[in-house]
């Protein structure tokens, strides 16, 4: 996916000066343990600041200085792992750039106030701690522990605060659903993070990469979260996205097969026997047109798509602001870019996600490259009603994730062999004068 463009070698890759005579091969640096803390500081700061009621009452102000604080420091401390600056470029990490620019452009008339500045300012540090992290990225699965721990951490907390408070936890003001009564998250959020790690964990399952119990741990007290926040596009995003990698896994696993196998028998008797349940829990309560209408989100989407615009308002959007319109949430990426970034920045995420899955399909089956596939068919199925594609978000994340997963690993030194001067042979007359 990608390949070195430090000015100064990788530890293990190839020295200009030579090695020394006698010298051992260099080895590769493995990942520092503070990698995960950068990665952890970077999901703080996607958390958000606008959600449900807490048991102890969060000022707005103190979540947006916890959360900002949290990027700093991750640029921070990402820069000071990587002082000498070795990336691994890709066009992931282009794109997202190019993304930033289009950003700027549009933010920079301050139509969106100068709220939309400091967005702009806010997506250049996290753009730039990718960047300091795109170091690491060898196609293995340490970033994939990574966010397994950190959001199966925050689904801890949610479940504290479902013990502590069931009723501040699934409040009226959301139907019942579950959201954070510790930190303000809502029912998608708390789903979205449930749905990705019970997805990873799966396939690292699959290709043995953790035990049976390790990944029980993770995934049925998830899964059991994910049910309470009702929330169908995670569940679907989830379901299909699994489907999707391990169906990339079958030609080459028999545990995917078996695994395949057994998920589509179980489906089906699930749909026979509790089928009316799963059609109320689907449903949850809706009317048939508050449902066609997708919770209302499409007046937004027709309101928005028929407001008046200049030429440059649609080729560059307004400027990055809340995902809202009207006062509405837009709830899909799709046009939230459009809104903000324009038809050139939906260009560009539609190129993210091209440039990823070609990626992804031109690489051999393996964990690493169904791990892949299910976090960017996740994140292309839940673009549909959610926003967060063209701003730092967990959905970036995620894809970020992916990028890692399907990086080239970082070529390893080939043993130094000594030099050793070869002793020159006598010719006939030395010969003959030795005897």
């Amino acid at each position: 996916m990608g390949r070195d463009l430090s000015c100064a070698a990788l530890p293990g890759g190839p020295d200009t000066a030579g090695p020394r005579p006698g010298a051992a091969a260099p080895r590769p640096a493995g990942t520092p343990k503070a990698v995960g803390t950068v990665w952890g500081l970077l999901i703080l700061n996607t958390l958000g600041s606008a959600g449900a009621r807490t048991i102890v009452p969060l000022p707005r102000s103190l979540i947006q200085m916890v959360t900002m604080g949290a990027l700093v420091s991750a640029f921070a401390l990402a820069l000071l792992l990587n002082l000498r600056l070795r990336i691994r470029a890709s066009a992931f990490l282009f794109l997202l750039t190019l993304l930033l620019v289009l950003s700027v452009v549009s933010s920079a008339n301050l139509e969106s106030g100068f709220g939309a500045l400091f967005r702009c300012a806010r997506l250049a540090l996290f753009v730039g701690t990718l960047w300091l992290l795109s170091r690491w990225w060898d196609g293995g699965p340490t970033f994939v522990r990574h966010h397994i721990r950190m959001y199966f951490a925050v689904l801890a907390s949610v479940a504290a605060g479902l013990l502590v408070s069931p009723g501040a936890a699934m409040p009226e003001l959301y139907g019942g659903r579950l959201v954070g009564a510790l930190w303000p998250l809502t029912p998608p959020q708390i789903g979205q993070y449930a749905a990705v790690i019970i997805g990873i964990t799966v396939l690292l399952l699959l290709d043995r990469r953790t035990t049976r119990a390790g990944a029980a741990a993770v995934v049925v007290p998830s899964f059991v979260l994910l049910a309470l926040t009702h929330t169908r596009t995670a569940t679907l995003g989830l379901f299909i996205g699994l489907a999707l990698a391990i169906g990339s896994l079958v030609p080459t696993s028999a545990a995917a097969r078996r695994f395949f196998s057994w998920a589509v028998l179980s489906a089906t008797v699930a749909a026979v026997a509790l089928g009316p349940l799963l059609q109320a829990w689907f449903l949850r309560g809706q009317s048939q047109e508050n449902f066609s209408s997708l919770t209302g989100r499409a007046k937004v989407w027709d309101a928005l798509l028929a407001a008046p615009r200049t030429t440059t308002e649609q080729l560059f959007g307004m400027g990055l602001g809340d995902k809202s319109f009207g006062g509405l949430p837009i709830d899909n990426s799709w046009l939230a870019v459009y809104n903000e970034q324009g038809l050139a920045g939906t260009a560009v995420v539609a190129a993210v996600f091209i440039a990823l899955g070609g990626v992804a399909l031109l690489r051999p089956p393996s964990s690493a490259r169904a791990c892949a596939i299910f976090l960017i068919s996740y994140c292309a199925i839940a673009s549909y009603t959610e926003a967060g594609l063209g701003d730092a978000s967990p959905y970036l994340l995620h894809l970020t994730v992916a990028a890692s997963l399907l990086a080239a690993p970082a070529a390893a030194a080939a043993p130094v062999t000594p030099h050793v001067p070869r002793r020159r042979t006598p010719s006939g007359a030395q010969r003959s004068e030795v005897k």
